[in-house]
């Protein structure tokens, strides 16, 4: 059934001011490590409080576009504020605690089968995502792409059928918080890692130190701005 007649919302005063900021960055050329104002100086020129604009910076941070160091301003991480819609990472953060139970739950497992069942054909995919990892990060990148891989080669090397199509049928969830953590400032390098220590359990064939291994990792991929983030109802 369409929602196209659901309850008319007005949009929260922060998303506001995320516009205009979108709007600063764009017509000005800021690029990646340039400044933006300071928070008091942006409320006065918007007419807004120094909360609002401190909700929209948050925001910003919270979807890894800008980083605010403390004591010396706010800074772009990207050439643009190309900024996700407030009511999407509403929903993400609704999700979010589902998915990752989800994942301690099933690649915990998959570890210790991994660590069980793994072939040698199985351990080279698992080297080379981690090879494409670590070129992603030495580049600056978040490393998306090798902590997919390898996860995906995680799930092969347990060598259970059921247990990767459950996988497959999360598969979108799962790529959400990819991505939300991989954005965390340090992430990326710390997740590889945990990553080499999985690898390492399941080399090793010891199941129970790859499943702690991999229960540690997706426990650090919950740790993210995002759950400690409050929409608020400001309007």
């Amino acid at each position: 059934m369409t929602d196209a007649l659901r309850p008319m919302t007005k949009r929260r005063l922060y998303e506001q001011v995320l516009e205009r900021l979108r709007q600063y960055v764009a017509d000005g050329g800021l690029r990646a490590g340039d400044r933006l104002p300071p928070e008091r100086d942006l409320a006065q020129r918007l007419g807004v409080s120094r909360a609002s604009v401190k909700q929209a910076i948050v925001v910003l941070e919270v979807q890894g576009l800008v980083e605010a160091r403390h004591g010396g301003g706010t800074y772009l991480v990207r050439d643009s504020l190309d900024v996700e819609p407030v009511e999407k990472m509403v929903e993400r953060r609704r999700r979010l605690p589902d998915v990752l139970e989800a994942r301690e739950a099933l690649e915990t497992k998959l570890a210790e089968l991994a660590a069980e069942r793994r072939t040698e054909d199985d351990l080279t995919a698992m080297r080379s995502a981690l090879d494409v990892m670590a070129e992603e990060v030495e580049e600056g990148r978040h490393g998306v792409e090798g902590d997919r891989l390898f996860h995906a080669a995680v799930t092969a090397a347990a060598h259970s059928s059921l247990l990767a199509e459950f996988m497959r049928s999360i598969a979108h969830q799962i790529a959400e918080s990819r991505t939300e953590s991989l954005r965390q400032p340090g992430r990326p390098g710390r997740s590889l890692a945990q990553h080499r220590a999985i690898l390492d359990a399941i080399a090793d064939r010891r199941p129970r130190q790859a499943a702690a291994a991999m229960r540690r990792h997706v426990r650090t991929v919950a740790k993210v701005r995002l759950l400690d983030w409050d929409p608020g109802e400001e309007r």
